[in-house]
């Protein structure tokens, strides 16, 4: 889902405001039916199907990844293969919903059918779900920073612990203010769509290493630094050279239930969360079909499934019970100085910073559209709301305790609305031709109920989760 956001922004912004800055665009006003119909019938893309692919490939790959090996190990190999086909199925079902809906309402942008559909709080919706995702992201390139920032640093400098340069949370602050701030003060970020090809690149080599790393480490695990943050962090608890290793820590499981075992499906569906970038990428597609761009959404869905299966199963089958809910910085329990994960991490460290001024872009622009539609651009106003964004992201970077609890409260709440909840219900709202009673829209209408039990269900056992390892550190 990396720069999802940004594209949709730049299509139509150039498209639909020629002579115009996003910053004086009305984040709530809408277009003219007849207009949206012409645009829709006359505008050809220019984008081929492979590279469409390509496009929505990036657009799917994130930080999700990291997080997947540690739903395994909590869901067992066979309720996670389960649980990805599924999510799987249902992104690419909520993809044919979206497509279809925005051919029969004549219009190619999310928050255009949410205002068709059910006026300003259904654009509302839309934007918020959009803007939080986004969010979310951007705080997980964050904790990405925070976790693995201060490990490159040890390895070069050779610090032990204690020093201020190798505490995340200092770092965080630090790489925000000196990097991530100025980046994104800029006006045009045009040049960094180009991070989101090597964010890809990164999660490619990411995977390729994932896949070595596991023929290379032994099982039972070496015995980790145990004052390491990262046991601390994860709550591992790392086994000592006289104690007896239970067949079970290197045998896999197949079914696993426990407390952590609700943040399977959030990691899943925040891990295939590409959904605004869909229209804007049909849009854009050369001669394009309904049909043209679901076999498009097919093919990206199958390559990141692969992708996704590998990273989790063999990532799983490294640490087993030991993985952590950031698999790359899992690998600095046991070897933080291995040369092959450095060269990983300061790939991926690069990608991230270069992508957080991206994700934060239209996270500005639709703040600043709410709160001052209609303004003309002002440096100030746009630097005050970048750095209220940015400090405020930090803040809940260096206070939440885990990277888990990211993937699982957009997981369940703003993924679960883009995927589940807003295209079936705008599906139901804008496609006149089906009666209530078709098979479709009755499919629809399943499909917004499950999403409902989902979002449920998944908030409700992440906050318990929360609440109570809080409460439990307090009694410890």
């Amino acid at each position: 889902m990396l720069s999802t956001q940004l594209k949709q922004n730049s299509v139509f912004s150039i498209r639909q405001y020629p002579d115009s800055d996003t910053e004086n665009q009305n984040f709530l006003s809408d277009h003219k039916a007849s207009k949206n119909n012409y645009e829709t019938e006359r505008h050809q893309g220019s984008s081929s199907v492979s590279m469409s692919i390509f496009n929505l490939s990036i657009a799917i790959m994130g930080s999700g990844i990291l997080g997947l090996s540690f739903a395994m190990a909590n869901t067992g190999i066979a309720l996670f293969v389960i649980l990805l086909v599924s999510v799987a199925i249902f992104s690419l079902y909520s993809v044919h919903l979206l497509l279809k809906t925005a051919d029969e309402a004549g219009a190619l942008v999310y928050e255009s059918l949410g205002h068709k559909a059910f006026g300003i709080p259904g654009k509302l919706a839309a934007s918020c779900s959009i803007t939080m995702q986004n969010l979310g992201a951007m705080s997980t390139y964050l904790y990405i920073i925070k976790y693995e920032l201060p490990i490159v640093i040890q390895f070069f400098v050779g610090a032990t612990h204690g020093e201020w340069y190798i505490n995340g949370d200092y770092l965080v602050i630090l790489v925000s203010l000196i990097v991530i701030l100025p980046l994104s003060l800029l006006r045009n970020l045009g040049y960094f769509g180009y991070t989101s090809g090597l964010s890809l690149l990164c999660m490619v080599f990411f995977l390729i290493v994932v896949i070595i790393k596991k023929f290379q480490i032994p099982c039972p695990l070496p015995l980790p630094d145990t004052g390491n943050e990262t046991m601390n962090m994860f709550n591992i608890t790392p086994h000592s050279d006289n104690a007896t290793i239970d067949d079970d820590t290197c045998k896999p499981k197949y079914f696993v239930f426990n407390s952590q075992t609700v943040y399977a499906i959030p990691i899943l569906t925040f891990a295939f969360m590409c959904h605004p970038t869909i229209l804007p990428m049909y849009d854009e597609l050369k001669d394009r079909s309904r049909r043209k761009m679901q076999n498009v959404a097919n093919v990206s869905f199958l390559a990141m499934f692969i992708m996704y299966l590998l990273a989790a199963l063999f990532g799983y089958l490294t640490f087993n019970i030991h993985v952590g809910p950031e698999l790359l910085h899992t690998y600095s329990s046991y070897y933080k100085y291995d040369i092959l994960l450095l060269v990983v991490r300061l790939a991926v460290l690069a990608a991230v910073t270069l992508t957080v001024p991206v994700v934060l872009f239209p996270i500005h622009t639709s703040v600043g559209h709410l709160l001052f539609p209609g303004k003309d651009f002002s440096w100030i106003r746009h630097a005050i709301i970048t750095l209220i964004l940015l400090t405020g992201t930090s803040i809940l970077v260096i206070f939440v305790p885990s990277i888990r609890y990211i993937f699982g409260l957009c997981g369940a709440s703003s993924a679960v609305m883009l995927i589940f909840i807003l295209p079936s219900a705008l599906y139901i709202k804008l496609v006149k031709k089906e009666s209530m009673k078709s098979v479709q829209k009755i499919g629809a209408t399943m499909f917004l109920i499950f999403g409902m039990a989902v979002m449920f269900v998944s908030l409700s056992g992440v906050i318990y989760d929360w609440m109570w390892s809080r409460v439990s550190d307090q009694d410890v």
